[in-house]
């Protein structure tokens, strides 16, 4: 029931915020057959028997947890599913089975090249202003330090810019990233563009907060972009724990050395591909609607989350509507 009363007040707030742009006015332009918001809002209620079906069967027919146990079995199968990995091979091909024996239309692979990134070893450690192991997860296509690793004083910074007003002091040094979390919309620039604005002020590596409210001594990994013109430099998220500490260490005028070593490697893109299936429209089998999640994960976790889960709500969506009929 909590689930029904949330899912009206979803319905309601879009009701809500439609309204006032366009109140009654032609949602579709189309001098032949305009719809105005009434038309719209009627033909969604006419929906309501389907919806409820679909609803009924989800929660208490014969498709209850059916998307979470194929989940289960699939993440605690395959396991991690990088970009350009074998596991992720692995994991188009038990999908591409897994969807044929569901009975679902068109079942194909279309072939498509994609990134090839490997995380390799790596370590972070305070030397000063004494011995602390900093645990740091790489993040996606950053680049290696050399092989004996980089050491350098520390600039902890909570903004970008910070970072440009203190530009001087980040020269050769390893810029530390103490961003409040806002929202992850709002932070997750300091991940994707931390590094390309730490090189430009000279910096020889950058590292950054977890991309989160809060962590247990477990930093968070994610994607990272280079920009062309810029030098690269190695990059990775650190523990909110840390970012933390070091940010009270450099507010009290502590001089901090951290020593980095990152065995990352960047291939050709490899050969890949997307994984489809359908069901073909009774009334308008030329209109599509795409619903869809990725397969890959990182390489740190199962990837039931990102974005497992909605690889397989997808799936999920087409077997109701086939079991429906």
């Amino acid at each position: 029931e909590k689930k029904k009363e949330k899912m009206k007040y979803i319905i309601l707030i879009f009701f809500i915020n439609l309204l006032p742009q366009y109140d009654g006015k032609s949602l579709v332009r189309d001098d032949n057959n305009p719809k105005t918001f009434e038309d719209i809002k009627n033909e969604i209620a006419g929906y309501t028997d389907i919806a409820k079906a679909i609803i009924d069967l989800a929660v208490h027919g014969k498709a209850q947890n059916r998307s979470y146990e194929r989940l289960a079995v699939f993440t605690d199968t395959i396991g991690p599913r990088l970009s350009g990995s074998k596991n992720l091979d692995a994991a188009i091909k038990y999908m591409f089975s897994a969807l044929q024996e569901d009975g679902l239309e068109n079942v194909h692979l279309e072939p498509v090249k994609v990134p090839h990134w490997e995380r390799g070893e790596e370590f972070a450690m305070m030397l000063e202003p004494r011995n602390h192991s900093i645990a740091i997860l790489g993040l996606g296509s950053s680049v290696a330090t050399p092989p004996e690793g980089i050491t350098a004083e520390v600039i902890v910074v909570a903004s970008f810019d910070e970072l440009h007003k203190r530009a001087q002091e980040a020269k050769g040094k390893i810029v530390v990233y103490n961003e409040p979390f806002i929202s992850y919309g709002e932070t997750v620039r300091y991940r994707s563009q931390g590094a390309v604005e730490a090189a430009k002020v000279g910096a020889v590596a950058s590292l950054i907060r977890s991309i989160a409210s809060f962590s247990i001594h477990s930093p968070h990994t994610g994607w990272q972009n280079y920009q062309p013109d810029v030098p690269r430099i190695p990059t990775a998220c650190i523990s909110v724990e840390d970012a933390e500490m070091m940010s009270r260490m450099s507010f009290r005028g502590t001089k901090i050395i951290v020593h980095l070593k990152m065995g990352a490697k960047t291939y050709p893109d490899s050969p890949s591909f997307n994984t489809v299936a359908e069901i073909v429209g009774s009334k308008y089998p030329q209109q599509i609607v795409l619903v869809s999640g990725h397969l890959d994960s990182w390489d740190v976790g199962q990837g039931a989350m990102d974005d497992g889960g909605g690889a397989f709500i997808s799936w999920e969506a087409l077997s109701l509507i086939k079991d429906l009929g």
